[in-house]
């Protein structure tokens, strides 16, 4: 059975739980690591040193406390050692220059978070569909 560690940047608790519960409905063992604001991402990713604690997706909101979704995005995608790293940013903005800004900075898909419950679940499995089961992610 394939297992990842996924790495959650979101504030939002009401989200948090929705995505959790989504990925646990899923048959495939994942680890779920959760930060709720964009200063303490970002010293997760200058602290970490232990290979194990690394995730493989970055599953990321915009609107954070202390530092946006866009500064993560970018000290992630600037960093020779993490941009590799698969980031999705799934956020409440369908603004246009919150998409262009996230692409130009490298992120791997934008995905608008729907405002229903059974539609935000159904994302969540769509995601897991495929950036668990389709997509071959970097192990280094």
């Amino acid at each position: 059975m394939k297992s990842i560690h996924i790495l959650l940047i979101e504030d939002n608790e009401g989200d948090i739980l929705l995505t959790l519960e989504g990925l646990e409905d899923s048959k495939i063992t994942n680890r779920v690591s959760v930060l709720r604001d964009g200063e303490a991402a970002i010293d997760f990713f200058e602290k970490t040193t232990n290979k194990s604690e690394m995730p493989d997706l970055v599953m990321l909101d915009i609107n954070l406390p202390k530092k946006s979704g866009h500064e993560v995005l970018q000290y992630i995608k600037k960093s020779e050692k993490y941009a590799q790293l698969p980031v999705i940013m799934l956020t409440t903005s369908s603004s246009e220059r919150d998409v262009l800004s996230a692409y130009k900075h490298y992120a791997n898909c934008y995905i608008t978070k729907p405002i229903d419950v059974l539609e935000f679940m159904n994302a969540i499995a769509k995601i897991k569909d495929f950036w668990i089961n389709i997509v071959t992610i970097p192990k280094d």
